[in-house]
């Protein structure tokens, strides 16, 4: 009779590279290389009959979501409990955020209680990094104002690597708001980092008018999609913030489909292989056809899919480092390359 092999054959050893998981901005190519491997350990437990194992037995995950949200905050919920955590879901509605009581004051209220992990969406660029300063245990971002989505880049670089086998040479093209995309900007480190040859193309309204020292000169950036597109690989499509309107950013959704809308008859500029993504939620019709999204290539439910393995990875790890363990610094402010 054959058995499963013990979960602990599954995975890397317990205990990461570092304390915090707040932008891949401070990750270095091993680093992400050991969150990418210890997921796909990972999706090999889901695939069980009973996926479960007990690594974070003992612990405790509070998912703290004061911003909406669907896949990011069902996948870090299922990931805990896949794992065995001890699960909490605070929202702002359901918290004393709506009475007054500072960000401090809540992550020390949730440390006091026993919160060993710490999984904070917040609509403030920074505020991750403000309770990882006054947390012993970990804080993994999960998303902050138009700032870092890191755990969203990890599922899309691992969607790349699953297909491709590989993310060096990739010739990986962004379209859409990349000025107010904090997916954008976690893709753009991790990424470059991992070697990939990356372009993006939007609007000149919805492109940073300067890039983090880190990236400038990393990048192509161009207006024409036709451009972007030739010879691409990989295609992600950005969500067209359409509260951006209000700025006056466009003259109208109409005038942004038409000159960059992910269609199939776009892509025939792309690589034959070329792989679609879209971090979500989608706009059909709008940044990407529905025949694209839903078509022979796109990758964007393996993106859902892959959200709970890279989720359980990055817990797992996070789990492991030491109290001590230096909170590292975001990376340089924006310049103009």
């Amino acid at each position: 009779m054959s058995r499963t092999a013990p979960w602990s054959d599954q995975l890397l050893p317990l205990g990461g590279p570092r304390r915090h998981l707040l932008d891949l901005d401070d990750c270095s190519r091993e680093e992400i290389t050991q969150f990418l491997d210890t997921a796909v350990a990972m999706r090999e437990i889901l695939r069980r009959p009973v996926p479960k194992a007990p690594a974070l037995t003992g612990k405790t995950v509070v998912n703290v979501f004061l911003e909406d949200s669907t896949r990011t905050r069902v996948s870090f919920e299922i990931a805990a409990k896949r794992l065995n955590a001890d699960v909490i879901n605070l929202s702002g509605s359901g918290s004393s955020v709506t009475k007054g009581e500072s960000l401090i004051n809540t992550v020390r209220t949730l440390e006091a209680v026993g919160a060993d992990l710490i999984v904070l969406r917040h609509p403030s660029a920074g505020a991750p990094y403000l309770a990882a300063a006054h947390l012993r245990g970990s804080v993994i971002n999960a998303g902050d104002g138009w700032h870092a989505h890191p755990t969203q880049a990890l599922l899309d670089l691992l969607t790349i690597r699953d297909t491709f086998g590989r993310l060096e040479g990739l010739r990986v093209t962004i379209v859409g708001d990349i000025l107010h995309s904090r997916v954008a900007r976690s893709n753009l480190w991790g990424l470059t980092r991992m070697g990939a040859e990356v372009t993006v193309c939007g609007p000149p309204t919805l492109l940073p008018p300067a890039w983090p020292a880190g990236l400038a000169g990393c990048l192509r950036v161009t207006f024409d999609l036709e451009e972007a597109l030739s010879g691409a690989d990989v295609v992600m499509a950005l969500r067209l913030q359409r509260e951006r309107m209000a700025a006056g950013r466009l003259p109208s959704l109409r005038e942004y489909s038409r000159l960059y809308q992910i269609n199939d008859a776009r892509l025939a500029r792309a690589a034959p292989q070329v792989l679609v993504l879209h971090p979500g939620p989608m706009n059909e019709g709008v940044e990407i056809a529905p025949t694209t999204a839903h078509g022979a290539r796109s990758a964007i439910e393996d993106q859902v899919t892959n959200g709970v393995a890279v989720r359980m990875a990055v817990l797992y790890l996070l789990a492991g480092a030491p109290a001590d363990t230096p909170l590292r610094p975001p990376a340089a402010e924006a310049v103009r390359p």
